[in-house]
């Protein structure tokens, strides 16, 4: 983690402004936790600039392993609270000037609450998304149970599909995925559409007997190339038949990806959440030009005989 350079820039600008003898300066490095060897970068003051003194100090801090942090949040810790103007620089000799350094410090100040007020923000939305996460996690189970109660049969026909559609939605949502009810359009029925990664996807969901084959899926396919920039997460409980995964892909841009039961009962079960099982999935249509694999172990998976 690189110490802000606004933040650096302004620090350079208040030990100017506060400190006029070179040897002030090295002392106010020395101070704050700046060791022998980060002083001997400096060489022989008398050799530089006041300015490029503290850029070299700086330049030097920020090239060493831990990046120089400690020193650095020491020193602007130590100028956000500074209070002494040496006398004899800012009044008898008036190569200093008190006001301006007080700015100085001031433009510091305002930096600092600034930077802090965005880490407090940034922990805070942090612990929404992880408490956010807890609570999806939480209803996974519950998820899981109403799954395997489709899979014995308690719930058949079109109602097993919409139920399908009801634990689609909610997974995403336990997930903080933003969600679009199923919806009709121009004669279209769309189950529904999830928000990935800055991309809309359009959902189908399917529970046949059989593997999903080509009509259903190029029926799908023809929704998606009606949109902008369309993209598809074809759900077949059952998978997909080997036609339809080689037809899909041969010679085409690559618009859908698909999700079978193993897929969905994994991420129920925790294996896996629902993003990185998109994340994997959407890598390896968009890396490999594959469309159904294991987001698991990342392989292939072979659909089955039509």
């Amino acid at each position: 983690m690189s110490f802000p350079s606004d933040i650096k820039n302004a620090m350079c600008d208040c030990i100017l402004k506060l400190f006029w003898a070179k040897d002030d300066i090295v002392n106010f490095f020395k101070s704050n936790g700046c060791n022998s060897n980060d002083l001997k970068s400096l060489g022989n003051p008398k050799d530089w600039t006041r300015k490029a003194l503290v850029i070299r100090m700086f330049d030097h801090l920020s090239q060493r392993p831990d990046e120089g942090l400690g020193q650095f949040r020491a020193m602007l810790n130590s100028l956000i609270n500074w209070t002494h103007f040496d006398p004899f620089y800012f009044d008898t000799l008036g190569k200093l000037n008190r006001e301006e350094a007080r700015r100085s410090i001031e433009h510091l100040g305002q930096l600092q609450e600034i930077r802090d007020h965005k880490i407090h923000e940034e922990r805070r939305q942090r612990e929404l998304r992880e408490a956010e996460s807890q609570r999806g996690q939480s209803a996974l189970p519950e998820l899981k149970a109403k799954f395997i109660s489709l899979l014995q049969g308690e719930v058949v026909g079109a109602k097993r599909g919409y139920a399908l559609e009801g634990i689609l939605q909610e997974t995403c949502k336990a997930s903080s995925l933003s969600v679009t009810e199923p919806f009709r359009t121009r004669g279209e029925q769309i189950d529904g559409a999830v928000k990935f990664d800055g991309e809309h996807y359009l959902i189908e969901a399917k529970w046949q007997d059989k593997a999903a084959a080509n009509e259903s899926v190029y029926q799908f396919a023809a929704k998606i190339e009606g949109k902008m920039y369309g993209r598809g997460l074809f759900v077949s409980i059952n998978g997909f038949s080997e036609n339809v995964i080689s037809s899909l892909v041969a010679g085409k841009a690559i618009k859908t990806i698909f999700i079978d039961g193993a897929d969905l009962i994994t991420v129920l079960e925790g294996i896996i959440s629902l993003s990185d099982m998109l994340d994997r999935k959407v890598k390896a249509a968009q890396t490999k030009g594959l469309i159904y694999i294991d987001a698991v172990t990342g392989k292939e998976k072979v659909g089955r005989p039509s």
